[in-house]
């Protein structure tokens, strides 16, 4: 199954979207959270994904009101990324209604705690975030790039419990230049057993038919963000490209 997957990115609970993950380049947009929530779910997204900027650069959960009425709002399940540091915040997002909780700096800069929470918690509750620029990690809100290379660090995680990756490639985000294909049909090759998500990038149709092309039983999604706000590209014309292909021969 592979799904379209919408995204809420969060600033002062508003909806927002960044062009690199840079903060200096951000767009505001009219629209309340939660509703957005209920309507990307009205359009038949099967899961929503949000993100807390704020949380990301500062290291801690920096919007839980806003986060837990979207989750009450949308009817389907939600996952949340940013801030995320301890079990405890896992703890309170999954009592706020997040379904799952992403993780990228903690599990970048200490893999081994990824043990640890996959034991606590359950592997269908843990995502990896595993966000790139240059093939190399980046952490902390995308400010600091790592030594450490993406499918060096999913190996290590996956080994340690971790069965879902959300794999976003920094120079294409929010620019509508497509997704790293290279990048992401090397990390399902690497890791054909884990399941991952491609984020970042996605423009015009074509770029959802190239991820689905690649046919990996082990690529869920793909979640759109800027495109959709911008009006580029609309919710269910990207669902009837994946339907479409599915009878490809």
């Amino acid at each position: 199954m592979f799904d379209v997957i919408p995204a809420i990115d969060l600033i002062d609970g508003r909806c927002v979207r960044l062009e690199q993950g840079d903060f200096s380049r951000e767009t505001i947009y009219d629209c309340e959270p939660a509703e957005t929530g209920k309507k990307w779910a009205s359009l038949g997204a099967p899961l929503i994904h949000v993100v807390d900027l704020q949380g990301a650069k500062s290291g801690s959960v920096s919007n839980l009101p806003t986060i837990e009425a979207i989750c009450r709002s949308a009817g389907v399940p939600c996952e949340l990324g940013g801030g995320v540091r301890s079990a405890a915040d896992i703890r309170a997002l999954l009592n706020a209604g997040v379904a799952r909780v992403v993780m990228g700096t903690t599990l970048a800069e200490n893999p081994e705690y990824a043990r640890e929470i996959v034991d606590e918690f359950g592997r269908d509750k843990i995502v990896a975030g595993l966000d790139g620029r240059n093939g190399r990690v980046a952490v902390r809100g995308w400010v600091e790039e790592s030594a450490v290379e993406i499918c060096a660090l999913a190996k290590t995680l996956f080994a340690a419990g971790v069965y879902r990756f959300i794999y976003t490639d920094i120079a294409t985000d929010g620019m509508f230049t497509g997704p790293n294909i290279q990048g992401i049909d090397q990390l399902c090759r690497a890791l054909p057993d884990a399941r991952i998500i491609a984020s970042g990038g996605v423009g015009v149709t074509e770029h959802v038919a190239h991820l689905v092309s690649l046919r990996h039983e082990n690529l869920e999604g793909v979640i759109v963000g800027k495109a959709l706000y911008d009006g580029r590209l609309h919710y269910r014309e990207l669902t009837q490209i994946v339907h479409g292909s599915r009878h490809d021969p």
